[in-house]
């Protein structure tokens, strides 16, 4: 079941939000760098995670399902942002570079229906990048994130998915290794439990990251044999001319001329 888009704005507006923002946007910049020049979807509610890409890709929209609502995004320029269906995005085929998935596979009723939307719109050889709660980690059992309140994912599960759905995992991470808590003490040491818990504990963050790169499958000859492809092409004979086959004589029926 969807959060409330509201209350997902309300959460990234106040500090711990925006501190959580910093944490896993360092992830997703160190997993892409650059998108210069190219198409970027956010599905679910990606957009704290795809601003910094908005001045240098050639467009960012942000697809919000329609059980989650929508909110102008971004709100200081242009609004870039449309009311979607889970299994059906108002864009036709191979139509974007990378596709970020945040806040809707672990929300959402039917995460292959997504996976498959997000393999139809990716250019072939595109990249999509899942976030989703860690089941091991702290943070799928807090409820002070909206990761608390989703559907947490093993590695091997998320991967079983997306390999369900046609994409190869290209690479994997883990974020959010401070404890879900407002402590400002804790909150304060964010960056520290980050640095900290990726070298001591790397597989109980909070969130795992996942970049899957889209497969194009190519029907291949069995045996190791070239297969071949039996084609009728009809053949034009003039009128009169010779083809070496009976005429066929017409019947007509009586009283007909």
């Amino acid at each position: 079941m969807y959060i409330d888009v509201a209350d997902l704005r309300t959460f990234y507006d106040l500090p711990i939000g925006q501190l959580l923002r910093e944490l896993i946007g360092e992830h997703v910049r160190l997993m892409w760098p650059s998108l210069t020049g190219q198409a970027l979807l956010g599905v679910g509610y990606a957009g704290p995670f795809m601003r910094p890409y908005l001045e240098q890709a050639e467009r960012c929209i942000s697809a919000m399902p329609a059980q989650q609502g929508a909110v102008p995004w971004p709100e200081e320029i242009r609004s870039a942002v449309t009311l979607v269906e889970d299994a059906s995005l108002p864009f036709s085929d191979a139509s974007f570079d990378r596709v970020m998935v945040v806040h809707a596979l672990d929300h959402c009723a039917d995460a292959a229906a997504v996976l498959n939307e997000a393999w139809r719109v990716l250019a072939p050889g595109g990249r999509m990048l899942a976030i989703v709660p860690n089941r091991r980690g702290l943070w799928s059992q807090s409820e002070l994130s909206p990761f608390g309140y989703g559907r947490p994912y093993s590695r091997g599960q998320l991967k079983h998915l997306l390999r369900n759905c046609h994409f190869e995992v290209v690479d994997d991470r883990e974020a959010l290794f401070m404890p879900p808590t407002r402590a400002k003490s804790v909150l304060r040491a964010a960056w520290t439990w980050e640095r900290v818990g990726r070298r001591i504990w790397p597989a109980f963050g909070g969130l795992l990251l996942m970049e899957a790169e889209k497969k194009v499958f190519r029907v291949a000859p069995t045996n190791g044999q070239k297969s071949r492809l039996s084609v009728f092409k009809p053949v034009f004979v003039p009128k009169g001319a010779a083809t070496g086959l009976k005429p066929v004589r017409s019947v007509r029926g009586p009283g007909k001329a």
